[in-house]
């Protein structure tokens, strides 16, 4: 089995689009309609997609607290500079469990952790 996507609900698609385009560095592969309000975005250009899910219709919903996306990075203290200079703030960390992985955490637009990660 190969994990094809994973499926975000999310509040405003363009915010999130930019999120993930201008933040994390994903290309949009490609957005659609996918019913009466709601459209969709798949992101990525390797073999996992993140799909986002925006339904008009659905003015509630809850991202896990125990959920995060992971996203490998060249350089962490490069990206958390970035991050500061774009606004962006760490929810937690940069944390170094071992001397070959170090990370830390942010929040996309509707919440949900992203982990970003540098192995060393």
């Amino acid at each position: 089995m190969n994990l094809s996507w994973v499926t975000v609900t999310v509040k405003d698609l363009d915010e999130s689009i930019r999120f993930y385009t201008d933040i994390v560095g994903l290309t949009l592969d490609s957005r659609r309609p996918a019913g009466p309000n709601m459209e969709l975005a798949f992101l990525g250009d390797g073999e996992t997609k993140l799909e986002l899910v925006c339904n008009q219709a659905v003015s509630e919903f809850s991202i896990g607290a125990s959920i995060s996306l992971g996203f490998e990075v060249a350089s962490l203290d490069q990206t958390m500079t970035a991050l500061n200079e774009k606004g962006i703030a760490l929810h937690s960390g940069p944390f170094q469990p071992a001397p070959h992985i170090k990370f830390c955490f942010i929040t996309d637009p509707n919440g949900l952790k992203i982990q970003l990660l540098e192995h060393m």
